[in-house]
């Protein structure tokens, strides 16, 4: 009896904090971006007075999926901004929406360079908040860096 009760409270829980309407999420994938593969590039969330868009991780692919910036960090810094900004502009914001971003780098010695990059993009005078970290390898070797970022867009 025990056990049956203990299974029906976690079915319960389990159900009560699923997602029942899927409509409030829209999943984008803007044509002037490659084409993810079992992902979308961002999802859209209904806040009501706002949306919120979580975009994938957001590497240096031009439209065709070719590298930008083969070896040249800074340019695959721009490339990865200029996405993140196509994504979040076909959304309906602007950079300044941006809340939140995760950035990952091959190499850590490249932090000036990327914060040179990004204070280009971000509102320097009130920052998202950010985590950076170091890691081994991405799924690809020509990539040097990747970033995922959350933004909040007032309805107008």
């Amino acid at each position: 009896m025990k056990n049956i009760l203990f299974f029906t409270i976690l079915f319960i829980s389990s159900t009560a904090f699923a997602q029942a309407d899927t409509s409030i999420v829209k999943f984008v994938n803007p044509p002037f971006l490659s084409s993810p593969g079992g992902y979308s590039h961002s999802g859209e969330i209904d806040l009501g007075n706002s949306k919120m868009i979580l975009i994938s991780g957001q590497v240096a692919l031009d439209s065709k999926g070719n590298v930008v910036g083969k070896d040249d960090f800074k340019k695959q810094a721009e490339q990865v901004f200029l996405n993140i900004k196509d994504i979040v502009e076909n959304a309906g914001g602007t950079m300044d929406n941006i809340v939140k971003t995760g950035i990952f780098l091959v190499d850590i010695s490249q932090v000036s360079t990327f914060r040179h990059i990004r204070n280009k993009f971000i509102n320097i005078k009130s920052p998202p908040t950010s985590t950076l970290v170091q890691v081994s390898k991405l799924f690809r070797d020509d990539l040097l860096l990747e970033i995922e970022a959350t933004a909040i867009i007032p309805k107008k």
